[in-house]
């Protein structure tokens, strides 16, 4: 039997000026669909991936965080090179099945949130940015068709999969979440819309601007697989839990991929936006080595 699809529009977990952190389903003003702008949410009692009500109860959003608190995510999937042009300024072949790999759960950071360089990633260059449409598993599923893979996603965010490409490409062996997997390299957010607000998550604008300039424009409708056919896929004898972050590839744009290549620098300023959804701004902050106990 399905449960219900979650009485939530748009799912936020914030912090509130009473000091406490709440998940709340967001309340912003007609016409206006960029979570990020939210001042209030009603407040949400129960359990996200379970039964859960949103409440009358009004509570003023002090800061946006993770949309997920990390004893609600079970694993942070992503696909690579899943858009044609990407593929192709990255010099690769188009993939013929999803290129797969994980990020720890630690890599999740939230939508304001610093990007934390570590001393072993400021060696040599390669620091580059990737914005994402990002799924999230509701109810588990195994071998489900891609006629049904939607019925199962929670909903949708934006995210940046931050990346060092000489950690992926160079040094890691061919492992690319060496590369991917540094603490805070991974915002998403500004939260998680309800799929009864995003029906066809194939025809949304997807965007990265950095320190102003727009470097990454594309529609998610350019994915080589779509969201259906990407869990249809990885539900292939496997099975997806409800908690399951999966982010779903980069357009063409990356730093890597521009003639002369565009690193990102200490105090630079990322903002990764998705129709519908909002933007999540995050500014590289390089980190000093910490002290040995």
């Amino acid at each position: 039997m399905f449960r219900a699809m979650p009485s939530f529009s748009r799912l936020v977990r914030f912090l509130s000026k009473d000091g406490r952190t709440y998940y709340g389903d967001a309340i912003l003003p007609a016409g206006v669909t960029d979570i990020s702008k939210a001042k209030q949410a009603k407040i949400i009692r129960g359990e996200i991936f379970g039964k859960h009500d949103v409440t009358d109860q009004v509570a003023d959003i002090r800061l946006l965080l993770a949309p997920l608190a990390m004893e609600d995510v079970k694993t942070v999937r992503c696909l690579g090179l899943n858009y044609e042009q990407h593929a192709k300024e990255s010099n690769l072949p188009v993939p013929k099945f999803p290129v797969l790999f994980y990020k720890p759960i630690t890599s999740l950071a939230g939508p304001t949130d610093t990007i934390p360089v570590h001393p072993l990633a400021q060696e040599g260059t390669g620091l580059d940015y990737e914005c994402e449409l990002v799924a999230i598993i509701g109810k588990a599923c195994s071998d489900v068709p891609e006629s049904k893979a939607l019925d199962y996603i929670l909903g949708y965010a934006v995210g940046n999969d931050v990346s060092h490409r000489d950690w992926q490409l160079k040094h890691g062996g061919g492992q690319w979440s060496l590369g991917k997997g540094f603490d805070g390299w991974a915002p998403f957010g500004p939260g998680i819309v309800s799929p009864s607000l995003i029906p066809n998550p194939q025809a949304l604008r997807i965007t990265t601007v950095l320190n102003g300039k727009t470097v990454q424009e594309s529609s998610t409708q350019d994915m080589i697989f779509s969201v259906a056919k990407t869990i249809a896929f990885l539900s292939q004898g496997t099975t997806l839990l409800p908690g399951d972050v999966i982010f779903t590839g980069t357009p063409q744009g990356v730093g890597m991929g521009r003639k002369p290549q565009l690193w990102l620098k200490d105090g630079d300023v990322v903002e990764v936006g998705l129709e519908g959804v909002g933007s999540c701004v995050n500014r590289v902050e390089f980190t000093k080595s910490q002290s040995k106990l």
